[in-house]
């Protein structure tokens, strides 16, 4: 960090640094796009440090999740890379669930990933994603249950891991 830093932040980062990491790839599914959107996160944050040390968990995602909505507006999707060389390794069951799973997420609008991530990655409450997001319980909603809907359509195999909670 730079020597600038506020107390209390270059702790932070260390500490949370690898939740936000995973967070910020569920959100983009893409590893360089996950770092971009961390480190664009904790540039925001710390100038508003002093104001936010007591929890700043809550701000650093919800920076995260606006930034990630707009970084996925303002360019188009990534292309697809084929290559001609095989895994060196083979595939287990596991690998093709989680496969079918990151496919049919990519698939999704920004909107419909940050609610599944918020809902069922980091388990928040539907009053606590609307607050996160900065939308409506009835958004959180609607976006729930169609995503799980095109996730069901995108990758039919996946349904015993998509449970909607009441």
């Amino acid at each position: 960090m730079s020597r600038g830093a506020p107390e209390g932040f270059e702790e932070y980062v260390a500490a949370r640094l690898p939740m936000l990491s995973r967070t910020a790839y569920l959100l983009t599914g893409h590893h360089q796009d996950a770092e971009d959107l961390v480190q664009r996160a904790l540039v925001k944050v710390v100038a508003v440090w002093p104001r936010i040390s007591a929890d700043p968990d809550a701000y650093v995602k919800r920076v995260m999740y606006h930034d990630n909505i707009s970084r996925w507006r303002s360019r188009s999707r990534r292309p697809e890379h084929l290559t001609d060389r095989l895994p060196d390794r083979g595939v287990t069951s596991d690998d093709t669930t989680r496969l079918a799973l990151e496919d049919a997420l990519s698939r999704l609008t920004p909107k419909q990933r940050t609610v599944l991530v918020l809902r069922f990655y980091e388990d928040l409450t539907e009053v606590q994603t609307a607050e996160a997001m900065g939308v409506g319980l009835g958004t959180v909603k609607s976006q729930t249950r169609h995503a799980l809907k095109r996730i069901r359509e995108l990758a039919p195999g996946l349904e015993g891991l998509l449970v909607e909670s009441a």
